[in-house]
């Protein structure tokens, strides 16, 4: 399975956001969840990803919208978001 490109660039944003200093874009599994078991992140990696979002691609996202969950969900599901409003 090939990552594309918006989903390396998001791993590297997730990164660097989180400053995550032991993990490699490598360690970030598209597929695997990215809160509590998988990546581990919690509800404050949340905002501050929705921050990075926003700022480098323009999306805005509701906290409490249970579609704000599904989004954050795994990497593949944040690259479809972030994808989707690109078309927009």
């Amino acid at each position: 399975m090939t990552t594309t490109a918006l989903e390396q660039e998001l791993k590297e944003m997730i990164i660097e956001t989180l400053e995550l200093e032991d993990v490699t874009p490598e360690d970030i599994d598209p597929n695997e969840p990215l809160f509590v078991e998988g990546l581990g992140l919690d509800s404050i990696d949340a905002l501050e990803l929705g921050l990075a979002l926003q700022k480098r691609y323009g999306i805005t996202l509701e906290s409490e919208a249970e579609s704000s969950r599904q989004h954050f969900a795994n990497l593949k599901s944040l690259a479809a978001l972030v994808e989707s409003r690109r078309q927009k």
